[in-house]
């Protein structure tokens, strides 16, 4: 059985200033919308992970309103919401064990950011016998500084983000791809 995993999808990842000065893929967001609409008209299982911040100064903190669900893939309230306070949507969360118990394999992941909580939670997903498929241009990303001290730009950091779950930990496609493979 497959089921679509939305990784923090929450509007105080719209805060640039906190994270960067660019962010890749402004239309993340909405890919998520059209994939999450898609499971929900088919009825198949949804999981909905929200980053929970223990730092107080995070747009991601339980006190702030970026904590909340982005209005585009807000959960409705059938949709279980996995709170999380690491990186990984499987650390001190019961995700594997509800997963596991609907006899769930096969993993669809979309969210933010790539290079941190979708980078992370991909990794563990595939370490934990999951079939995981990432969709590119439903993530982003923000820009660094380099160890150099060089910016990094948003879709570079995107970009290799993805490059380093490639065929290693998921099969990486697109939004039409997926939503092709979907209608068959």
């Amino acid at each position: 059985m497959t089921t679509l995993l939305l990784i923090d999808i929450q509007q105080g990842l719209q805060e640039m200033e906190f994270y960067g000065t660019e962010r890749s893929n402004p239309h993340a967001e909405a890919n998520c919308s059209k994939i999450l609409t898609v499971f929900r008209q088919k009825k198949w299982p949804i999981f909905h992970v929200q980053h929970c911040s223990t730092n107080p100064e995070s747009p991601l903190h339980p006190s702030k309103a970026g904590n909340n669900f982005h209005p585009l893939v807000k959960p409705l309230d059938n949709e279980p919401i996995i709170p999380k306070n690491v990186n990984s949507a499987f650390i001190g969360t019961d995700l594997e064990t509800r997963l596991k118990s609907e006899k769930i394999n096969d993993l669809i992941i979309v969210g933010l950011t790539a290079e941190h909580c979708i980078s992370t939670s991909v990794r563990m997903a595939s370490n934990l016998g999951f079939n995981v498929t990432l969709i590119s241009d439903a993530t982003a990303a923000f820009d660094k500084i380099g160890v150099d001290g060089k910016r990094l730009s948003a879709d570079i950091i995107h970009n290799a983000a993805l490059a380093n779950l490639k065929d290693e930990f998921a099969k990486v496609m697109n939004t039409t791809t997926l939503l092709k493979e979907l209608a068959d």
